[in-house]
């Protein structure tokens, strides 16, 4: 193949959930047979099993449903309630934590869509709340129902679904504030329309909006106290469970590899020795209770699944030998982002915990202290 051939369209590098886990949506549709709040597609029960899985329990003796978030099940229980209740949905947390995949498969889960999203910017206006306008039809015709553009929110209103806004801290107070009035009065006027039946937009039963926002995007632009007793807040975390979290970040990265053509190859060993790293980091302590200087980066398990997964391509790609030996520079690529003294803690913790476990006998540790070097 020329560079200046035609290719044909390649597969979409990822699937919204409602496509991705569609046939565990139908299935679930089909078991739970409980009582649904309106415009739902699944029992409140169905959802939280979705979201956190079957267990070891065989639906029907037909399907064992994978946990998709790895989170307290009672954190999930919540937010289901939460938008059973029709009330606003505010997803917090540090950087990482999730708070997206879970606002989506809660938004595929209830109503069978997670693509009514609002993603927020500094440069987001408030027609991305409430309407726009196709100009040209406008230009022809003046203020109709068919010159009117509906915002993924107004679309959510008319038809009783759910709405996402990732990183509301992101737009401007002014903006954030459209939200307010539909929160609160569950309806949308459209003055340009006034006089006729489509002035105003009244939200259809089962109509809510889920929200994230970044701890660290606080005062950014700070929501209004109006706006946020429109939500119920709840606080994402970093995974608690140690195993728990490289099986996370084995199987996300296992996706991003293949994704690329190739085959995860990474051993668990060194999938072990990452993730100690950034559980080290993130919490300012080790696993053997030392003391760790924290970075001012998230050292989240979304950065741990890029690391992985880096090291997985480079593996697949760009053998060079022991795949360990990239460990600390693909690492300084996830400090240096925020602080330049950052460098100094990775350095701190070389020479202390991983120096450490290198004198306790640990050949994975004592190379990985002998890769000190690649860290300046």
């Amino acid at each position: 193949m020329t560079l200046t051939e035609d290719r044909a369209p390649s597969a979409r590098q990822v699937l919204p959930a409602e496509e991705r886990y569609a046939a565990e949506l139908a299935f679930l549709a089909a078991h739970d047979s409980g009582p649904r709040p309106p415009g739902w597609v699944l029992t409140p029960r169905a959802v939280v099993t979705f979201i956190c899985g079957s267990g070891d329990e065989t639906l029907d003796g037909r399907m064992k449903i994978a946990p998709k978030f790895v989170g307290e099940r009672a954190l999930v229980e919540r937010c289901v309630v939460t938008l059973a209740g029709e009330r606003g949905l505010l997803l917090v947390g540090e950087p990482g934590t999730a708070k997206s995949m879970l606002s989506e498969l809660l938004a595929a889960a209830v109503c069978g869509t997670s693509a009514l999203t609002v993603q927020g910017t500094a440069g987001t206006t408030e027609d991305a709340f409430r309407y726009g306008w196709n100009y040209a039809l406008l230009l022809a015709q003046g203020p109709s129902r068919t010159a009117l553009v509906d915002s993924p929110v107004l679309t959510a209103m008319r038809s009783g679904r759910v709405a996402r806004v990732e990183e509301i801290t992101r737009c401007l107070p002014e903006v954030q504030d459209a939200l307010v009035s539909i929160l609160s009065d569950r309806r949308v006027s459209v003055p340009e329309l006034a006089g006729t039946e489509d002035a105003q937009v009244a939200a259809a039963s089962g109509f809510t909006v889920i929200a994230t926002a970044n701890l660290r995007d606080r005062g950014v632009s700070e929501m209004s106290a109006a706006l946020k007793r429109r939500f119920n807040f709840e606080t994402v975390g970093p995974i608690s469970d140690a195993d728990a979290e490289v099986s996370l970040v084995r199987r996300q990265a296992t996706a991003v590899v293949e994704r690329a053509g190739a085959t995860f190859g990474v051993d668990d060993a060194v999938l072990d020795a990452l993730v100690t790293v950034f559980r080290d980091l993130r919490s300012g302590r080790s696993a053997e209770g030392w003391d760790v200087e924290r970075p001012g980066t998230v050292m989240s398990t979304a950065e741990a699944v890029q690391v992985a997964a880096s090291l997985g391509v480079a593996a697949a790609y760009l053998p060079t030998g022991d795949v360990l030996d990239l460990v600390p520079g693909h690492l300084l690529g996830v400090v240096r982002k925020d602080d330049p003294a950052d460098h100094g803690r990775l350095l701190g913790y070389w020479d202390g915990p991983v120096r450490r476990r290198a004198e306790d006998g640990s050949a994975m540790w004592r190379r990985l202290w002998d890769l000190r070097e690649n860290l300046r």
